[in-house]
Parts: structure tokens; sequence; C-alpha cells
């Protein structure tokens, strides 16, 4: 099925199903905590060739992929601290900061 995204269980479901505390790490894209639900974003999309994958926050994925086109992300925004300083996710950003972890609203597409 195209355009579908794989969802797997959240960080910290995974790790206290495995007896271990929860990762520390941070979503790279907005540098909040990460909540019970994670999604996988391919730092370089896998339509060009990425393979390398980062756990962030279900709104921020789609806010990447709603705002910048696979061959854009791949081009310029393959690194999260450049992809931080693209002029929409800055907003976004901004926007999001003080939201709760698992915080979730409808993601539309930019303009």
């Amino acid at each position: 099925m195209r355009g579908r995204v794989k969802r797997k269980a959240g960080l910290v479901e995974a790790a206290a199903r495995a007896g271990r505390d929860a990762p520390v790490d941070p979503c790279p894209i907005c540098g909040r905590p990460l909540g019970s639900k994670v999604e996988w974003h391919h730092l370089v999309p896998k339509s060009q060739g990425g393979r390398v994958t980062a756990a962030v926050h279900p709104i921020c994925h789609r806010t990447v992929h709603a705002l910048i086109p696979n061959a854009a992300l791949a081009k310029d925004f393959a690194e999260p601290a450049v992809l931080r300083d693209h002029p929409g996710m800055a907003r976004f950003i901004r926007w999001i900061a003080d939201k709760p972890p698992d915080f979730h609203a409808p993601t539309r597409r930019g303009r």
C-alpha cells in the first residue's frame, strides 16, 4: 500500500515490555521528550535511497512531510539541525514547544 506510514510501538511501551528504562533521547526535530507514540523518520527518504531513521513524534513527522517534498528532504534537509532551520518547520517548532509529548492535532499541507 503506497503512502502508508509504518507505526512501531512507542519507545516507552517497548522499553517497559523489555524491562528497561524508557529512552531519554528527545525528538531530533522539535527537541521535546518522546511520548508513548513514536514514528520512524527516514532522514533521507527511502525513495531517495535513505536507510537511516530517527524516532520522532507523529505530529513532527507529518509536519515534515506536509511542508517539504522528498526530493528537497534528500538534497537540502537530511540533517535534523538543517531541517529545524526551514522557515515552516521553525514556525511549527515554536508552536509545539509548550505542548505535551503525546499532543496530536490535524496536520495540513503547506501552502
